[in-house]
């Protein structure tokens, strides 16, 4: 099948000149192309019209699961007729197993699976082995261990109208695919038995099941029914049983891996004994054989993932299998904020094989567990044959692997001297803006990577007009500024550079009269959402952060930035923080940013560089095109916080009750929010549910009145 792309807009601004030539490029092979796009471009409907141009499987990275999950609710109504999955971490919470051998500290792994995100993990394997229309929006745990691609295909049990099979050896079959029996609590991942009729609800399905009915040792009908009510939804000639599990592996090899695990754990009980181990030599002994007894009598044990190189077959060393193996050899890969990602990506292996490697030399775990990892960043590469890299500001990977004369790609970490000054011009990368016809454009040759670049909005708005103020007084301006824009109703951001400042700020502007609030990596996440909500719907004016108001926040209502101690060179001022920060004013039509500064940096003046020449190519468009600027227009989004039965103030809408009142019942209300919980994850409203999930555990912990602060005001339908 095609990739239809179901939209109500056609390409504009500098959309179409960007599809054209990362086209052109991908059809001669390239494998690195870079797609730079301003905030407000309109870069995600770009990707999908390149999508269905290249016509290829495509997997899409984003560096964080809520920018996946916005991707995916996008994508979904831009591809109705095809298969759009979302591939994220399940892990709710995740605590991994490690050691400390300073305090002799063990820490046993825990973890929270979130159902719905299995389910679909499950559903995007499924579709990348049965259909060539899939898109897969993933997080950076797509380059983590996986299955077998190929023993979860050989696995899959397909059923057909007529087929000789008798009911006892079907349900065998369920059975090795992990299925278990309930007759009472169906669901996902179970199935039922009734006389002849045998009831299964595959695992990436939702409501669906699916019923087979005998007569004798043939199969007489197949039916799909709704699993809540029974109720007969379609008539189906043939169906195809997957794994209901993630790991899912053969008996035969499964047994063959114990041998092989036994004989690893002999070897390296001998090894640490030579060495006079004795304690860690014991204690993995102990260990194994627990886990093996488990793998005998269950199938299964916990961690049974470190064991993963015996049970796939894989010699040691060798990289593991990922989603990416589930891909065709020929894909598309889609980058997205490639500056935060690809960093991203390179940094996983590194963390887990030093954690491993502790656990592994004090006798936590056998070497094998090592080979149980994420990719390496060179086994990344080589797993991707096309690349495209979309983002504001690309990092020094995109830029150095952007230039006309690379023949592959570079590392920039171990080949430094590749990469210089990062920078556009000195780096020489070819300029191929919109004023470039599309039709000089020739490539003429594979290896010939480009950076496309897609400047002009179609909404006509300019990038913020850029302001350089002197230190001296720069808070007492900030005051200043931020009290006019508050007067036209309109809102504003200010950066500083440590999260003690931004607390001590954020209390000083609040003595002047400013609604202010302040963000940065110590807030609770549930607290940060709320905190951006709270700002756009006017509950305070001013927002004052560090690190955490960049790429990714959307925030139409801000018109001013201001930037504090802007000549302060390093991470928090280089040249792609200023821009992406800058950015944040892009969305307003009164869009300005001030960078309080004596001196002016190589990052400040890339700044006011490139922000000139962008605004004055918006500006010759909208001249052009007759556009008149308008301000982006979004609706604020609803509150994340629940209420529970009680009796609300209508001043702070937040439950008051006596010490010794019981005001409701605990468990009525534990249910009710677990409900909502479990709705609002099947929603992909992931912040949401964390912050129920939260309230849950309060009234647990609590089983009476739990103090007001706990229980904020009523999510709005």
């Amino acid at each position: 099948m095609s990739f239809q792309l179901s939209s109500d807009y056609t390409p504009s601004g500098d959309q179409h000149q960007a599809i054209e030539k990362l086209v052109r490029s991908l059809d001669v092979g390239n494998g690195h192309q870079t797609l730079l796009g301003v905030t407000g471009s309109g870069k995600t409907f770009t990707m999908a019209n390149l999508i269905q141009r290249v016509n290829k499987p495509t997997l899409i990275m984003s560096h964080n699961k809520t920018l996946a999950a916005q991707l995916y609710s996008e994508f979904r109504n831009f591809f109705p007729h095809n298969a759009v999955e979302y591939f994220v971490s399940y892990f709710d919470y995740y605590q991994p197993e490690a050691y400390i051998p300073r305090t002799d500290t063990f820490i046993e792994k825990d973890s929270s699976i979130n159902d719905e995100i299995e389910r679909l993990r499950l559903s995007t394997m499924g579709s990348l082995l049965t259909r060539s229309d899939t898109i897969v929006i993933a997080s950076v745990s797509c380059i983590y261990g996986l299955g077998s691609p190929d023993d979860y295909q050989n696995m899959m049990v397909p059923v057909k109208v007529g087929d000789e099979i008798s009911r006892d050896q079907f349900l065998a079959q369920l059975c090795e695919l992990m299925f278990e029996r309930n007759d009472i609590a169906f669901g996902r991942g179970k199935f039922r038995v009734r006389g002849d009729v045998v009831e299964a609800h595959p695992a990436y399905l939702e409501q669906t099941a699916v019923r087979v009915e005998f007569f004798g040792d043939e199969i007489e009908r197949i039916s799909s029914i709704d699993s809540l009510t029974g109720a007969i939804m379609e008539r189906l000639d043939d169906y195809i049983f997957f794994p209901a599990k993630q790991f899912a592996t053969p008996a035969d090899k499964l047994k063959s891996a114990m041998r092989t695990i036994q004989q690893e754990l002999h070897d390296r009980v001998e090894m640490l004994e030579a060495q006079n181990k004795l304690l860690e030599a014991q204690r993995i002994k102990m260990r194994t054989d627990y886990d093996l007894e488990m793998m005998r009598e269950m199938g299964f044990c916990q961690g049974i993932e470190n064991y993963s190189r015996h049970i796939t077959g894989r010699e040691p060393g060798a990289r593991p299998y990922t989603l990416l193996d589930f891909f065709p050899e020929d894909y598309l890969l889609l980058v997205d904020e490639s500056h935060v990602t690809i960093p991203q990506i390179g940094g996983m292996y590194e963390g887990d094989k030093s954690r491993k490697t502790v656990l592994v030399e004090h006798g936590f775990r056998l070497p094998s567990a090592l080979d149980n990892r994420p990719l390496k960043f060179a086994e990344f590469m080589q797993m991707t044959k096309q690349r495209v890299y979309v983002s504001a500001t690309p990092g020094a990977f995109e830029q150095v692997n952007s230039r006309p004369d690379n023949k592959g790609y570079i590392d920039v970490k171990t080949r430094p001297e590749q990469v210089g000054y990062v920078n556009r011009k000195k780096l020489n990368i070819r300029p191929s803006g919109a004023d470039d016809p599309i039709e000089s454009f020739a490539v003429t040759r594979a290896g010939f990577p480009l950076v496309v670049e897609q400047i002009i909005r179609p909404t006509g708005l300019l990038d913020p007009v850029i302001h350089l103020r002197e230190l001296k007084g720069q808070i007492d301006e900030t005051i200043e500024l931020c009290r006019q824009r508050v007067a036209r109703g309109e809102r504003a951001l200010v950066t500083t550079l440590t999260k003690k400042t931004a607390e001590d700020l954020s209390e000083y502007l609040q003595n002047t009269g400013l609604k202010v609030r302040y963000i940065h990596a110590d807030i609770d996440t549930i607290e940060r959402v709320e905190i951006l909500r709270q700002l756009r719907s006017g509950a305070c004016d001013v927002l004052v952060g560090i690190n955490l108001l960049r790429e990714g926040l959307d925030l139409p209502e801000v018109s001013l930035v201001c930037i504090l101690d802007a000549d302060k060179e390093g991470f928090l001022r280089n040249d792609t923080s200023l821009i992406q920060t800058a950015g944040r004013a892009a969305r307003h039509v009164n869009g300005e940013c001030y960078l309080f500064c004596d001196t002016v940096t190589d990052s400040i003046q890339a700044l006011l560089d490139i922000t000139t020449k962008r605004r004055e190519k918006q500006q010759a468009h909208n001249e052009a095109h007759g556009i008149t600027p308008q301000s982006v227009v979004r609706a604020v989004q609803e509150s994340l916080q629940v209420e529970v039965p009680g009796a609300a103030t209508k001043e702070t809408g937040t439950l008051l009750a006596s010490e010794d009142e019981v005001a409701y019942n605990v468990p009525s209300v534990i249910a009710q929010l677990e409900a909502q919980m479990r709705e609002a994850s099947a929603q992909l409203e992931f912040e949401l549910a964390a912050h129920l999930r939260d309230q849950i555990k309060a009234l647990r912990d609590n089983q009476g009145i739990v103090p007001a602060t706990q229980l904020p005001v009523r999510r709005k339908k």
